[in-house]
């Protein structure tokens, strides 16, 4: 290992001046993730402003209004900083992003300020979406497979994947349309829209939770059959130990190992989906903000709330990655290997 780190810092580092930690798996795991996160970072502020740039229609004439003259859309065109040359407008940009504001409104207040009311509801329902997928995913993969085993139970497999796939087959606002008639106007049990009380959260996050349950479910489940059918599954079997051990310390393991590997982009996924559920649920959040940012040309929010969903999206990427190699040390050895 000495030689490993002294290869990697170079010559003539004095051991002792350097912590334990440095040269290992994790060290270099973790490096490449941190280079990862800022590349991701640097690609999405050049999309977020270059996508303004096609977004069509005249943003000074929407901010002055539709009745201003044509000498009050060229003054709010300057005050906008409309006027300036493109790489002006990036530079500023920029800046207004390592200052924490993400830019100002053209209507009010900072983007930055506007992100911190409206996040909150859309990560508590993505977040609650998310940890609802993976348990439940798991506990219905492997459950139904065990219980499947062996050519038992046909009925229950043929039902699964009949249910699952008709499921997840069906969009995101459609599912949120049906959870509304069905809880909120046919039975009245639960609110319809909005988020002014607790129950309110409950069907916008079934309905983004139930279809990446269905196929992250479908997915297990194929991971736990082919376990199944490996050897080590058969020489534990032959040792005589409990299903539970099995189960629990043998096939889970290997098929979280699997499943995990495939549900970074679909769990991704589900922030884009919450952005399209708040629109059936009226929900206050980051999508609500976006479609009306659009509706009104006003940039910076469009800018500034991408970008923020965007690193989301890849921080869940790379939290998927570091739970990944802590469940499989292997998985880990391979990455820094590479």
């Amino acid at each position: 290992m000495h030689s490993t780190v002294e290869g990697r810092l170079g010559h003539g580092v004095p051991q002792r001046l350097i912590p334990a930690w440095v040269g290992t798996p994790w060290a270099w795991f973790l490096t490449r993730k941190l280079g990862t996160l800022v590349l991701s970072f640097v690609f999405l502020v050049i999309v977020t402003f270059s996508i303004v740039l096609l977004i069509p229609g005249d943003a000074a004439r929407a901010a002055a209004g539709p009745d201003a003259s044509l000498e009050v859309v060229e003054a709010t065109r300057q005050t906008l900083g409309l006027n300036d040359p493109v790489w002006q407008r990036f530079l500023t940009y920029v800046g207004d992003i390592f200052s924490g504001t993400l830019g100002t409104s053209f209507r009010v207040g900072t983007v930055s300020e506007q992100i911190a009311v409206r996040a909150p509801y859309t990560l508590v329902v993505a977040g609650a979406s998310i940890v609802i997928t993976l348990v439940l995913a798991f506990i219905l993969g492997v459950g139904v497979t065990v219980l499947t085993r062996n050519g038992r139970r046909t009925w229950l497999a043929q039902a699964f994947s009949w249910v699952t796939a008709v499921i997840d087959a069906v969009p995101v606002y459609v599912r949120g349309t049906l959870l509304i008639i069905l809880f909120a106007l046919t039975l009245g049990v639960l609110p319809a829209g909005g988020a002014q009380q607790p129950s309110s959260y409950v069907l916008p996050i079934v309905a983004l939770a139930i279809g990446p349950v269905c196929s992250l479910s479908r997915i297990v489940r194929r991971e736990a059959e082919s376990a199944l059918q490996a050897n080590y599954i058969r020489t534990t079997e032959g040792w005589r130990l409990s299903g539970r051990v099995v189960y629990l310390k043998y096939l889970l393991p290997n098929v979280v190992t699997a499943a995990l590997t495939l549900s970074g982009l679909m769990l991704s996924g589900m922030i884009g989906g919450a952005l399209v559920m708040e629109q059936v649920f009226s929900w206050p959040g980051l999508g609500t903000s976006v479609v009306n940012a659009i509706l009104t040309r006003d940039y910076p929010v469009i800018q500034g709330t991408i970008l923020v969903l965007g690193m989301v999206a890849v921080i869940i990427n790379i939290l998927i990655d570091v739970a990944l190699a802590a469940v499989d040390p292997r998985h880990l050895q391979s990455r820094s290997d590479a």
